[in-house]
């Protein structure tokens, strides 16, 4: 019989991490996933902004009007013109945990971040940081690495103004193969700007400024051709909103509390849907239905509360019940304001009231034209056994609340077309957070098509149903929804028309970053000791020239070629996803209509000119990510 051997439990295995050693063995308990800077919840954008959350509390106090971030490979640099940090305190305030400047003043109660971290992560997190303070004449610096003190300089006179600079250079040992992407920061500071009208910032040289707040946010983000009345605009101690109705399918909406984006919204997002259905019931005094008021808006609310409580570190997910510790009841602080103050506006702008009733009875006629539809549609889903044929799921998904939030963030749906590439996905998938939905042939050219084609088509029926987004996107049950595609054109083709698929009918799905392309490598390059896999002809060559020429070179033309065994590092922690974007006032209808409309000679030349080869294969270049540059996948 074996014998058991005794695991040693004793005070020498209790260890004590210094806060130094914790942020770097935990970064993500401190900013969320890493990620490589594709996407704007990576990492490397919640350092930049714990930097800038503290130059906009300057300015909020009422000192400095303008915040300059400039973006270079050494690294990022913040510059604020506030009061500077206390020349005696620099080197406490970015290196000793639960220390700031934020926790007796009143002023900064409706502050986010108020635990003494921020600056400490970016330290911790960075091989170089730098901060430096200019008060009243003098200036201090102390330089760190790795959250550890290398330099700190005497104090010297200055004539610069007043004001708090930072340089950091994200730690490539936990953050590999990362790049700060300008459109992405842009769109960061675009956020600030828009909460904090009048504020100046500059990325780069490039001045960002917004003199009307969340009004300016939606006129940017919607093309005006395509709203269905001006931008309602609101404002309050504490709160402001702004929406108006579209020509589109889906709803879209931008949340921020206490000056943080709240990505996935929470309970202010929540209250704002149900106060704007409340208001409008009230004005046309008609019980409508939600999905009718709420279709095609495009809303942005921004609410100021004490203590917030967020679902996690990075704060993306409001969990507040309440706008203060003990006080008044958050969700009825949202509709008393947006109930009274949108009927009283509907009351002074008749015109605006009338083409907004248009549009809510629009989409109350599109719903009852499909309701039937609907129905037989949900009956044939069933009868289909959606789960055990078309969809391989996983075992945790985004809407269940009983899983840990971290394994929740990793739920993934691939959607692939034939039996290889799918089975090839599916044996080599994690079963707990990956699922795989299969299609069969080419998906339908949607374009110009309405709602009615979701239930019509059984495809598109029970990809919807397999992502639990008819009624929209509270119920979606991965958090990224991967296209993966052969790299051929035949590929491109079905990648360009699942694309068209979700802009035209879940737009949100894009808006919301839920949306990705899924990269696999192009090349197998090896020889009896080494093998690389390679993405694009650059990392070939240089691949061959590590082997020194001797190699054997395998160029996949479809997922199912690679073996289930070799699939696992491609959908691993390493996976390279491509995050689809869409551009501030990308006119959607009319993106689609020249990509997927007639074929007309000029979008053939079009193509011609942007299409690029490679030696003997016909490729397309994949480098870009926004889908105009995706929707170059179509050949005429």
């Amino acid at each position: 019989m074996a014998m058991t051997r005794e695991v040693q439990y004793t005070e020498e295995h209790i260890r004590s991490l210094d806060w130094r050693e914790h942020m770097r063995l935990r970064p993500g308990m401190y900013i969320g996933k890493l990620g490589d800077g594709s996407h704007p919840d990576d990492g490397i954008y919640i350092l930049l902004k714990e930097v800038i959350d503290n130059a906009v509390d300057e300015y909020v106090m009422g000192y400095g009007k303008l915040i300059e971030v400039d973006i270079s490979e050494e690294g990022v640099r913040v510059r604020d013109y506030g009061r500077g940090i206390p020349l005696g305190k620099v080197i406490d305030c970015v290196s000793k945990i639960n220390t700031g400047g934020k926790y007796d003043s009143r002023a900064f109660k409706k502050s986010v971040g108020l635990n003494g971290v921020g600056t400490k992560a970016v330290n911790a997190l960075s091989e170089r940081f730098v901060v430096r303070s200019v008060r009243e004449g003098k200036e201090k610096v102390a330089e760190f690495s790795r959250g550890v003190l290398v330099r700190e300089h005497r104090l010297r006179a200055t004539d610069e103004p007043n004001g708090t600079e930072v340089f950091f250079a994200p730690d490539p040992e936990i953050f590999p193969n990362y790049r700060f992407h300008l459109d992405i920061v842009e769109n960061q500071l675009w956020n600030y700007a828009y909460l904090n009208a009048g504020l100046k910032l500059k990325l780069n040289g490039k001045l960002i400024v917004s003199k009307r707040g969340l009004y300016d946010l939606l006129e940017k983000r919607t093309d005006p051709e395509q709203i269905r009345y001006p931008i309602i605009h609101l404002r309050g101690e504490d709160i402001e909103m702004a929406m108006t109705h579209a020509n589109h399918y889906g709803e879209q909406y931008y949340s921020f509390v206490n000056g943080q984006h709240t990505t996935q919204g929470g309970t202010h997002l929540q209250a704002f849907k149900e106060a704007i259905v409340k208001a409008v019931r009230k004005y046309y005094n008609k019980n409508f239905d939600p999905r009718d008021v709420r279709t095609a808006i495009v809303g942005a609310i921004s609410i100021r509360i004490e203590e917030p409580v967020f679902e996690s570190q990075t704060k993306t997910k409001l969990g507040s019940t309440t706008i203060a510790p003990n006080g008044p009841s958050l969700r009825g602080f949202i509709q008393d304001f947006i109930v009274e103050e949108l009927d009283n506006y509907l009351h002074r702008n008749p015109q605006t009231a009338e083409a907004l009733l248009k549009r809510i009875q629009q989409s109350e006629r599109e719903r009852k034209e499909i309701a039937g539809i609907r129905k037989l549609a949900n009956q044939r889903a069933k009868r289909a056994s959606l789960h055990n044929k078309k969809l391989r799921d996983c075992r945790i998904h985004l809407n269940d609340a009983r899983a840990p939030e971290e394994l929740r963030k990793q739920t993934t749906l691939f959607i692939t077309e034939g039996d290889s590439a799918s089975g090839s996905i599916t044996k080599a998938r994690d079963v707990q957070t990956q699922a795989v939905f299969s299609l069969r042939g080419k998906p339908l050219n949607c374009h110009g098509l309405s709602k009615k084609i979701v239930y019509q088509n059984e495809e598109f029926n029970l990809l919807q149903h397999a992502l639990n987004i008819e009624d929209g996107l509270d119920g979606l049950r991965y958090n990224r929804v991967v296209i993966a595609t052969d790299a051929d054109v035949d590929g491109m083709h079905i990648r360009l028309l699942m694309l068209t698929f979700f802009l035209r009918f879940f737009p949100e799905l894009v808006s919301e970053g839920h949306l990705y392309i899924l990269q696999t490598p192009l090349f197998r390059v090896r020889d009896k000791q080494q093998t690389f896999y390679c993405y694009d002809e650059a990392e070939k060559r240089l691949a061959v020239q590590k082997l020194k020429g001797k190699a054997e070179i395998t160029r996949f033309k479809g997922l199912g070629e690679i073996s289930p065994d070799e699939f696992k590092q491609f959908i691993g922690e390493q996976m390279r996803l491509l995050p689809v974007r869409l551009a501030d006032k990308t006119n959607v209808e009319q993106l689609m209509n020249y990509f997927m409309g007639k074929n007309t000679p000029q979008r053939q030349h079009f193509i011609i000119d942007n299409l690029r080869f490679e030696t003997n294969e016909d490729l397309l270049d994949e480098a870009e990510v926004p889908v105009e540059d995706a929707i170059l996948a179509e050949k005429s």
